[in-house]
């Protein structure tokens, strides 16, 4: 409708200078008149536009003239000239400059545009100037029916509650056409039903679907595929149409209740099963899903046992019945129970309160076990006294086999936990008797396992604990708490306490310790000192008089008898010594230490300490000076040692020759060597020059002087000497330095000499023998190979 108007809309504002004219004129031809002003005392009819309403033809391929657009001053001799501009001008419309015909040169689609606006002037060819004012105009674009319908919003899917009643709605289905709805019925859309009868039916013109059956069952059907179509042009033929597929789900509704499938479940259970243990699983079918599918399981026990219980497995709904008290298989054999299933949620809209349950009945069966025996208590507590003889009985453990084989039982006890052999048992009957003397002070509490296990067939056993307590009797006397050093200070008044004293005793009365304090029995009183007894197990010793001196007398010897109250009485009797001390003004009497002894020699605390200052001074500079004489005489003995040792190199750096050899012109005369100089700081370690000699003879014989393990050997021993002014001389050395590679004799050096040569002295003299070993007559061991 709005496309409709928009022509004259647009020419009423855009040309407000014109008014239509001949609004009745035939062919819908419309005139054009120009109107200067309302306000002019006598109006004068203008010239104008015409033209027929024009329109063009969607996906039209041929090109045709579709309207003439001229004004009423044309007369049609050609002198006015026709222009035309605006959308599509000269591209998808032109007009005919002399006739005014305007043609459309392009297939156009409404559904991209729909109309297009021109403007049009007409010119006089003569003098160039517009006849009649711009005119402004519409060319529509017709519609045909080019498009088919289109679904909105797919896919459909929707879900209703079972069991509803006939017309529910379930969804509303859209579809829309790209072609004009004013335009004839191309786009009037009409819905309806290709599949989904007798269930769904759908509004024709909303596409509204509903149900057309009443109280659909999930559980007999849960899903729906509903095909719906479309089709334009109110359903007539020729027209176009589309199809789409609403799915459609029933939800559950708690419309069925829980039914069990057996009317009697029968179990099997070990009489030895734990409590706690799974004994079966059950489970009542229900045809809802989800939370209509929820129940919870009870247990009726039609023997009032309590031996089981029932849960509900949360998760697949099952039954499980637990076992909740120890079977046995002696005593019963077989339970049955009621076990009730009913739905969580209730919906008294599809069922009664009696339909959401079911009840069925659940047998057990009691399996039989070989079992340990049993012993008549869970543990044993016994009481025995600690002067029970030997032999004496304790108690008497007792078990059975609860199997109906009733098998003999035999009794131990475990050697661990009687590691002393204080007790022993009757394998027979579990008599426990004492086997050792017993000491409560030692040990008052036995624990004991004791074994039962049968005779024939499993061997089966069992263990109980014993407990025995070892009650006190009165065997320990009395002893004073700790060793005390009492004191009495000079002067001090009769009457004063000077010391306070306790007891104890190793026994455990039932009653309680209770100690009596009192002196020894004499003809006479004693002078000095007396006890009293502070009926709390304590007592203290009192001054009897006030003229204690140690002029008189340092120390004196006090007995005291201690008692209990035990049944019989049992005492001992201890010594105090109490020394007479010379008190400080604060009380205080040095009993002890390095003031005790000050004050015994007659001395004050400070005159003490100086002697032992002097004495340890003293102490130390004795021991000083005995570390300086030993350190000198380490350092003499060292030193002579060194001496030796260079008296041992310098002997045996001997000369040889072979005879009538000319070599003795580069000797000089033979003198005695001497030792090396004291100079601690050049002196080699005899290891560090065995090491290198030993490995300079090692290689004696593989290596010549142009070798550069040689020549660095030399060359060491050259420095040696030139820093040494006591070293012979280099020349002499160079002579028996290097023996050569080539001899056949070996080496003459007696450095590498092992064995020592039989009378060695004779063969030297014998003119046939060139050289001899130097090691016998120079007395070195076999393993010396330093010089």
């Amino acid at each position: 409708m709005d496309r409709a108007v928009l022509p004259m809309v647009i020419i009423t504002f855009v040309l407000p200078g014109y008014v239509l004219a001949d609004r009745g004129a035939p062919n819908n031809v419309y005139i054009l008149q120009s109107s200067t002003s309302q306000l002019a005392p006598h109006p004068r009819l203008k010239r104008g536009w015409i033209w027929n309403e024009l329109f063009v033809e969607e996906e039209d391929p041929i090109l045709r003239v579709i309207g003439k657009l001229i004004t009423d001053s044309d007369t049609g001799n050609f002198a006015i000239k026709y222009v035309l501009s605006g959308e599509g001008a000269g591209e998808i419309f032109e007009i005919d400059e002399y006739t005014g015909e305007i043609s459309c040169l392009k297939t156009l689609d409404r559904e991209e545009k729909a109309f297009y606006i021109l403007q049009a002037q007409a010119i006089d060819r003569r003098t160039e100037q517009p006849v009649e004012p711009e005119s402004e105009f519409i060319i529509k674009v017709k519609d045909i029916n080019d498009n088919a319908p289109v679904f909105q919003n797919e896919p459909y899917v929707s879900s209703i509650p079972e069991m509803c009643p006939m017309g529910t709605t379930v969804v509303q289905v859209t579809a829309t056409d790209a072609d004009d709805p004013l335009a004839g019925s191309n786009a009037k859309l009409i819905y309806s039903i290709l599949q989904g009868d007798p269930y769904f039916s759908v509004e024709p013109k909303t596409g509204l679907i509903v149900t057309s059956w009443p109280n659909m069952d999930r559980e007999a059907r849960e899903r729906y595929l509903v095909v719906v179509q479309v089709k334009d042009m109110m359903g007539l033929n020729g027209g176009y149409s589309a199809t789409t597929t609403v799915t459609i789900t029933l939800s559950d509704v708690n419309d069925n209740g829980p039914n069990f499938q057996h009317n009697l479940y029968t179990f099997v259970v070990s009489e030895s099963a734990a409590v706690g243990t799974t004994v079966g699983r059950i489970m009542a079918e229900d045809g809802d899903i989800g939370v209509n599918a929820r129940m919870n399981y009870s247990l009726e026990d039609l023997e009032e046992s309590a031996t089981f219980k029932i849960q509900t497995d949360p998760v697949t709904q099952e039954g499980v019945i637990l076992l909740a008290k120890p079977l046995d298989y002696e005593s019963k054999r077989r339970f049955v129970i009621a076990v009730d299933a009913i739905n969580d949620h209730l919906d008294a809209r599809f069922l009664s309160i009696y339909e959401f349950s079911d009840r069925t009945t659940v047998k057990m069966l009691v399996e039989d076990v070989d079992e340990p025996p049993e012993f008549s208590a869970l543990m044993y507590e016994w009481k025995v006294p600690e002067n029970a003889a030997v032999g004496t009985q304790v108690g008497t453990v007792s078990a059975r086999d609860t199997d109906a084989a009733n098998n003999p039982i035999t009794y131990s006890m475990a050697k661990s936990s009687d590691m002393r052999n204080v007790f022993r048992i009757d394998p027979n009957n579990g008599t426990v008797t004492v086997a050792k003397s017993l000491d409560r002070e030692t040990d008052d509490w036995h624990n004991l396992t004791i074994s039962a296990m049968e005779t024939r067939e499993g061997y089966l056993s069992s263990l109980v604990e014993v407990f025995i307590r070892v009650l006190d009797i009165n065997d320990n006397a009395p002893q004073l708490s700790r060793e005390y050093q009492p004191h009495i200070c000079e002067g001090t008044p009769a009457g004063e306490v000077i010391q306070r004293i306790s007891a104890t005793d190793p026994d455990d009365p039932m009653e309680g310790h209770h100690f009596y304090f009192s002196m020894v029995p004499e003809k006479n009183t004693n002078p000095n000192f007396t006890i009293r007894d502070n009926q709390d197990n304590s007592a203290g010793i009192l001054a009897r008089r006030s003229t204690f001196s140690r002029k008189d007398r340092t120390q004196y010897i006090l007995p005291v008898v201690v008692t209990d109250s035990g049944s019989p009485a049992m005492s001992s009797t201890s010594t105090l010594t109490i020394s007479v001390c010379i008190c400080q003004p604060a009380g205080h009497c040095p009993s002890g230490g390095v003031e005790a002894f000050a004050l015994s020699m007659g001395l004050n605390l400070q005159g003490l300490m100086g002697i032992l200052v002097c004495l340890a001074t003293l102490a130390v500079l004795s021991a000083l000076i005995i570390a300086v004489r030993r350190h000198r005489k380490r350092n003499q003995e060292k030193l002579s040692l060194d001496e030796m040792e260079t008296m041992e190199y310098s002997e045996k750096v001997l000369r040889y020759s072979e005879p009538n050899s000319n070599q003795n012109d580069c000797l000089p005369a033979q003198v005695p060597l001497r030792p090396h100089p004291r100079r601690r700081e050049r002196r080699l370690r005899r290891e560090e020059v065995a090491a290198s000699i030993r490995m300079s003879l090692r290689h004696s014989h593989l290596i010549g002087p142009e070798d550069e393990v040689f020549r660095q050997f030399i060359m060491d021993r050259l420095t040696e000497a030139d820093q040494d002014p006591y070293a012979p001389p280099f020349d002499c050395l160079r002579t028996y330095a290097f023996e050569g590679t080539g001899s056949a004799t070996g080496s003459l050096s007696s450095l590498e000499s092992f064995t020592v040569v039989e009378s060695g002295a004779e063969r030297a003299r014998e003119p046939t023998t060139r050289f001899f070993r130097l090691t016998p007559w120079m007395g070195g061991a076999e393993e010396e190979t330093s010089f």
